[in-house]
């Protein structure tokens, strides 16, 4: 059911909004913004309204119809009165760029053809067309093809830099507050400090200058050169990364026309990105010298992870003559080749984790996730709780210090401290247990909860050893961003032995993150290695033929009622599963005429969350199938998510591959394929007998597929 908002809502919002620059950040505001919330307040309530509704506009040219609510009433009025003041202004006011963005593509088209202008082939992307627009419109004209009454916004500079203010970068809009009232986004209210971002007024302006040159850079508008020696000065640290931002894309952008200039833009970036532009440009402008005495200096002064890699890479490669990179040696010298069954080929990881589980060997996926809750969980304190987490408002969840590449330079002393407290491995596991005890399900950047992640951590911390745990720990507090993700895949216990694999499918190339991470984990002594994987067809693989019984079609308004499984080795049934299910819910009679299944059957049958676990694990490490797999698989991932618990398993389905095995079929419903290949079904509309009716059709299949 569809929520009605209050009258005045948006206008609410609005002034939670402004509340925020009566206190610690008062300070920051620019005359323009000043002037522009002292005018709001002083107008009617009405107008007020209004303008918050016009504020919450995507584009600041505003279709007039779109602008009728209850608590405005006619905004033909009101309209005139913010036109009168400057706050909006006719359409005659509107730039080809603010068109081009506000109107629909089609309209576009239409208007470029009142004009006479070439079209351009209707599958041009929008931001295509729009450039388009922009040069061949004739802006004079344009305005009277239009039939809507349009406005423009005309109070976007102080606007955006009140968003900038509040929300420390461009992307930042009003709707995150209704979204934030109708559930659709966490926030972190309880960790709210206050402080603000920038340290004075100039460095907000010039924050703000670097960020909103930036956007019209990934724009792709034009831009004009600016005097390098005279670039406005920033102190805060998200000054200075707007700063080292736009140098970098500004420098890129430029290359080509003006390269002296764009090459004095990126070397004036401490942005590792910009650095390596540089190094590469100058290396192809014949300046080798002055290229290596660069490359020293970054490896000798222990630069971030992501540049120093690089730079030794690079070193080695065009000064060392070595001739190949150190992607290419890592995958070179994968350690073993794994046979998988190819309908792995979407999920290879799952297929290597399935297939150590035959041989007894433990394997989970772990990826980023591993590391990334472990450092969330030990830090929790510093990054979300102290003063210096620093949280200006509650819709951030990424700590500043993290952004900035600051935590570990802020709080050393703190870091150290607390890494130094841990004597063993159950020190450590204890510390993480009670945070995600006290801290499960607050929102948060860095990681996301799982009813799993304890389980997931704790055989990394009895099988690693306390040292090198806690080494990674503080390298990622020293240098997140290069290393909170491209974590190996999957974690392996073989012979009471830890190792990492990287897993890599046939085609796969190995990223510059996870290089640089996996070079991290190896040098503080985990066993990382890189696993290649040979598709092939495994007469070993398992398989668990599903059929559900259900109270409808639809798998987010349904329940599902019975559950049968037959598990399957290569073609050869080794188990069987079933279970009525308690829907919670009426069965409808039709659904009980064509099943068989009764609201007395499941009164007293188990809930779907007393057979989940059973069911997890016995379908874990197989490949899910069933006749038309989307609908059974669609049901079952409803059921885990109504638990806040995820259900992925790799999938086949048997309506696809008897299409391909057996062409030509006057149907390939199940009722019709067993009867065309004489399979016995003991109760169709039964999940067990259609389950069994399926693992017949998937042997078929298999036997097809050998011959």
């Amino acid at each position: 059911m569809k929520k009605t908002l209050p009258a005045f809502y948006y206008l609410a919002h609005f002034n939670e909004f402004l509340q925020f620059f009566e206190g610690t950040h008062k300070h920051l505001l620019s005359t323009e913004a000043k002037q522009f919330i002292t005018q709001f307040k002083q107008t009617d309530k009405s107008l007020q309204a209004l303008i918050v509704r016009i504020a919450n506009r995507k584009h600041p040219v505003v279709a007039l119809k779109t602008l009728y609510y209850e608590e405005i009433g006619d905004p033909a009025p009101l309209i005139e009165q913010l036109i009168s003041i400057g706050w909006v202004s006719p359409l005659s006011q509107a730039t080809p760029e603010l068109l081009a963005e506000a109107l629909p593509k089609s309209e576009l088209l239409t208007l470029l053809k009142h004009q006479g202008a070439t079209l351009p082939k209707s599958s041009i992307k929008k931001a295509a067309l729009q450039r388009y627009f922009c040069e061949h419109v004739n802006i004079g004209e344009i305005h009277e093809l239009i039939d809507m009454p349009f406005i423009v916004r005309q109070f976007d500079v102080p606007l955006q830099f009140l968003l900038f203010l509040y929300f420390g970068h461009m992307k930042g809009t009003l709707s995150q507050f209704s979204m934030r009232d109708l559930g659709v986004i966490k926030t972190r209210s309880d960790a709210v400090t206050g402080e603000p971002k920038f340290n004075s007024e100039d460095d907000a302006k010039n924050a703000f200058f670097y960020s909103k040159n930036t956007e019209f850079i990934d724009m792709k508008r034009k831009f004009a050169l600016t005097n390098l020696d005279t670039l406005p000065e920033v102190t805060s640290a998200y000054g200075v990364n707007a700063k080292n931002t736009w140098l970098y894309k500004v420098g890129r952008s430029a290359l080509d026309a003006q390269k002296e200039w764009a090459l004095n833009a990126l070397a004036l970036s401490e942005n590792d990105k910009a650095q390596e532009l540089w190094i590469r440009e100058q290396y192809k402008d014949g300046n080798k010298e002055l290229v290596e005495k660069r490359l020293n200096e970054i490896i000798e002064s222990g630069s971030s992870e992501t540049l120093l890699v690089f730079a030794e890479d690079f070193y080695a490669r065009k000064y060392q003559k070595k001739r190949t990179s150190t992607l290419t040696d890592m995958l070179r010298k994968a350690t073993r080749c794994l046979p998988i069954d190819s309908r792995y080929n979407t999920q290879v990881e799952q297929g290597v984790v399935a297939y150590y589980s035959r041989k007894n060997i433990f394997a989970i996926r772990t990826e980023n996730q591993l590391w990334r809750s472990l450092f969330g969980l030990c830090f929790w304190s510093v990054l979300y709780e102290q003063d210096c987490a620093n949280l200006s408002n509650e819709f951030e969840r990424a700590p500043p210090v993290l952004k900035q590449g600051t935590f570990y330079k802020t709080h050393s002393e703190t870091i150290d401290r607390h890494l130094n407290s841990f004597k063993n491995n159950d020190d450590l596991f204890s510390f993480l247990l009670k945070n995600a005890t006290k801290h499960y399900g607050k929102s948060n950047s860095i990681f996301k909860w799982r009813s799993h992640l304890v389980d997931r951590l704790k055989p990394l911390l009895q099988h690693a050893s306390l040292s090198s745990i806690l080494a990674q720990l503080k390298a990622m507090s020293q240098d997140y961003n290069a290393l909170c993700d491209g974590y190996p895949d999957i974690m392996v216990i073989d012979n009471n032995q830890l190792r990492f694999e990287e897993i890599k499918a046939p085609g796969d190339s190995l990223r510059r993150n996870q290089l640089i991470t996996i070079q991290k984990l190896q040098k503080l002594g985990f066993d990382v290695q890189i696993t290649q994987v040979e598709w092939v067809r495994d007469p070993n693989q398992l398989y668990c033929v599903i059929d559900i019984e259900t109270t409808g079609g639809k798998a987010e308004h349904h329940r599902i009622t019975e559950i049968g499984i037959v598990k399957m080795q290569g073609n050869r049934v080794i188990d069987t599963w079933q279970t009525l299910v308690n829907p919670q819910r009426h069965i409808p009679s039709a659904i009980t005429r064509l099943t068989g299944i009764t609201n007395a059957m499941v009164a007293d049958a188990p809930l779907f969350s007393d057979i989940a676990d059973a069911l997890d694990q016995y379908t874990e490490n197989t490949l899910f199938v069933a006749h038309n797999v989307n609908f059974d698989l669609g049901f079952i991932k409803h059921e885990f998510a109504r638990l806040h618990r995820h259900y992925r398993r790799p999938k086949l389905c048997t309506v696809q591959q008897c299409r391909q095995a057996f062409p030509g079929l006057a149907s390939y419903s199940l009722a019709n394929l067993t009867a065309h290949f004489d399979i016995s079904m003991e109760s169709h509309h039964r999940a067990l007998s259609d389950a069994k009716a399926a693992a017949a059709l998937l042997s078929l299949i298999l036997e097809k597929e050998t011959q």
